[in-house]
């Protein structure tokens, strides 16, 4: 057993919560503890989640969610996901864990990509990679659907903030690297995600408003 604890955040996810806790099951390095941060579910999640032994919590918008997940917590050290990712890398948490102390990172995320999808998900997500890199600690991107986090760092902060509701993952890593936080990426692991977002919205439409979105974050 090590000490940190997964996070999830959750609502309505009784479809693609099944495929992330059995892939946390089939890992080579288990967490101490799973906790997932439900918003009031009305389908089978809460239930699937309590079947696997996780830890069962309240939860709201992905803010509150992972902050209350995060409040419930018995270790150092908090791995937050999304309920969409999946594990394929059966040694994900083992070198993870390895990395984030070897590089003593205070805040961590890694490369991402596309679990299906077409070629236009495979490049946008490259893409992706390689822009954030460049922007490195100076502008730090950190996808909410994969953070590594001590938990000393969580509180000195306060948590995502509340109040925000589109990119409070990229603002919550900007306001840790201002209190002298170390980010970066870990080495030899990428996190697989679902497109499920950009096949219900639209890829066009996802893209304008993560440009829109960066825009904003850059010069306001």
């Amino acid at each position: 057993m090590q000490p940190f604890s997964i996070v999830i955040i959750t609502y309505n996810e009784q479809d693609h919560l099944p495929r992330l806790l059995n892939s946390i099951k089939s890992q080579t390095l288990q967490p101490t503890e799973t906790i997932v941060a439900d918003a009031n579910s009305t389908d089978r999640t809460v239930e699937i989640a309590m079947s696997a032994g996780a830890k069962v919590v309240g939860g709201g918008l992905p803010s509150r969610g992972r902050n209350l997940g995060a409040a419930a917590a018995s270790t150092d050290h908090l791995l937050f996901f999304d309920s969409d990712v999946e594990l394929t890398d059966k040694r994900f948490l083992e070198k993870a864990w390895s990395d984030f102390h070897a590089q003593n990172y205070d805040l961590a995320t890694a490369d991402v990509f596309p679990i299906e999808g077409n070629w236009w998900d495979k490049f946008s997500h490259e893409f992706y990679n390689k822009y954030v890199r460049v922007c490195g600690a100076k502008r730090p991107h950190l996808p909410g659907f994969c953070v590594f986090a001590k938990k000393s760092l969580h509180e000195k902060i306060n948590g995502f903030d509340e109040t925000i509701h589109f990119a409070e993952d990229h603002e919550y890593a900007h306001r840790a690297v201002k209190s002298g936080a170390k980010f970066g990426f870990l080495k030899d692991v990428q996190v697989p995600v679902s497109v499920r977002r950009m096949e219900r919205d639209g890829r066009l439409s996802i893209a304008v408003k993560y440009i829109l979105g960066e825009l904003h974050f850059l010069f306001i």
